[in-house]
């Protein structure tokens, strides 16, 4: 079925590719409501009983949310007060968005690194962290992006991420099972020495 754009929704489309094409991720919002309705009509509901008026509006604003989040600054960086140190945090929770099912799912994100000439604000830790989370994702990847980006910023060769997470589409769909996932990213000494990566271990319990 084709389906004619108003001026508001031709201009969201044309807004949408200029901010693409400046690099930048953007939704095309007057498309999502469009598909938060159909969706509705697909499953069998009504969009135009009282509970549901301003469910695509609501469906549209949560995936605006998700992939326009902004992390802010991650790259602030202090002088080390001593080199060869190995600073740890842990604790991190991150939510993302199964590539496979367009279902949730959490992880508990842990970070370490050798200090070289500069240490990362501790701020910067979850900030780096929420900004690989927010787009589709697999729980893999995510570890491998932020080990990434925490060698760029830092210029540290030697970086570890432990993520354990828990998938939607695991426990609410298929086996309907809970299950938490473990991945990790060992680089530099956190790969060649057992030393260093049970030390890391230990650190993040």
């Amino acid at each position: 079925m084709t389906t004619h754009m108003n001026k508001e929704q031709m201009n969201g489309h044309a807004a949408l590719h200029s901010l693409l094409s400046n690099g930048q991720k953007r939704v095309d919002y007057p498309r999502l409501l469009e598909l938060g309705r159909e969706l509705l009509i697909a499953i069998g509901e009504d969009p135009d009983r009282e509970g549901l008026l301003d469910t695509p509006r609501r469906w549209a604003d949560s995936w605006r949310e998700f992939v326009e989040y902004d992390p802010g600054s991650t790259e602030t960086c202090f002088s080390s007060a001593s080199t060869d140190q190995m600073v740890c945090v842990s604790g991190m929770r991150v939510f993302s968005m199964c590539e496979h099912h367009l279902m949730p799912f959490w992880c508990d994100v842990a970070i370490g690194y050798i200090t070289g000439d500069k240490v990362l604000g501790l701020s910067k830790f979850a900030r780096i962290a929420h900004q690989f989370a927010h787009k589709l994702q697999l729980q893999e990847r995510i570890g491998h992006e932020i080990a990434d980006e925490i060698t760029r910023i830092t210029d540290s060769p030697d970086v570890a991420v432990v993520l354990k997470g828990e998938h939607m589409c695991m426990t609410a769909r298929g086996i309907r099972t809970p299950g938490v996932m473990t991945s990790s990213v060992m680089r530099g000494v956190f790969r060649s020495e057992s030393e260093a990566r049970l030390e890391f271990l230990r650190l993040i319990e």
